[in-house]
């Protein structure tokens, strides 16, 4: 009976932890922590480029309009072709066939223009220049949209956010010898930058030479923020 008494009397204390307020079993607090930002970067010279590069032309019946355009977009890509640019590397962006409109009433439509535009994909980036100007040699009358890229980038990312991890720790360590505490594992880590795309630069083309063309640098930066037990 005594058992049977204890056992009874331990169960409703049970009952009255889950009941009454401000009355409950022991939880684990969390320890305090530390967060911090780590910050990484790298400059590296991009060795691709992408451009696009289009042809338009004027006629009055839309049938002479697009013959036109096909004979020179023709042109500009066999002038990819006898530069080493793979088929694989060029792809049509837009084709367009167009009405243009005249201010007079009596004849409202004045002609037609006719366009494609592709985008080519350059791997050898110092022939850049001399393919641009071979491009408006060849026929090409609108050349825009220059991205330089950086073939490799995933990889030297990944570089980058394990260099930004290795400050976010030092900064860490700083911190808990200065408060005299001691560093614990890393409880949440967040990124929070991204590789930043190269401004596009180029110098004015010179007759008689390849359209200059200045790639500069790509930076890839990475910042992550961690946050740390301190352990007393």
């Amino acid at each position: 009976m005594i058992f049977s008494r204890r056992l009874t009397f331990a169960f409703a204390c049970s009952l009255l932890a889950g009941t009454l307020p401000g009355f409950s079993q022991a939880q684990d607090l969390s320890l305090p922590s530390i967060t911090v930002t780590g910050e990484a970067s790298l400059s590296v010279a991009p060795d691709r480029a992408i451009v696009s590069a289009g042809v338009s032309s004027q006629a009055k019946a839309a049938r002479e309009a697009m013959s036109a355009n096909n004979k020179a977009m023709a042109a500009v890509l066999a002038s990819l072709k006898e530069q080493g640019v793979a088929d694989a590397d060029v792809q049509t962006a837009r084709l367009s066939l167009e009405a243009i409109r005249s201010k007079d009433n009596a004849q409202p439509v004045a002609g037609f223009q006719a366009s494609n535009r592709v985008t080519v994909q350059i791997r050898e980036i110092a022939k850049l220049g001399e393919v641009l100007d071979r491009l408006v040699t060849a026929g090409a009358n609108s050349i825009g949209g220059i991205e330089f890229i950086v073939s490799n980038a995933e990889r030297l990312l990944d570089k980058v956010r394990a260099d930004a991890v290795a400050d976010a720790k030092r900064k860490a360590e700083i911190y808990v010898q200065a408060a005299g505490v001691g560093l614990g594992r890393p409880v949440t880590i967040s990124e929070q930058g991204a590789p930043m795309r190269p401004m596009m630069r180029m110098a004015a083309p010179s007759a008689g030479a390849a359209m200059p063309v200045a790639p500069g640098e790509e930076r890839i930066s990475m910042t992550v923020a961690i946050s740390y037990e301190l352990m007393r």
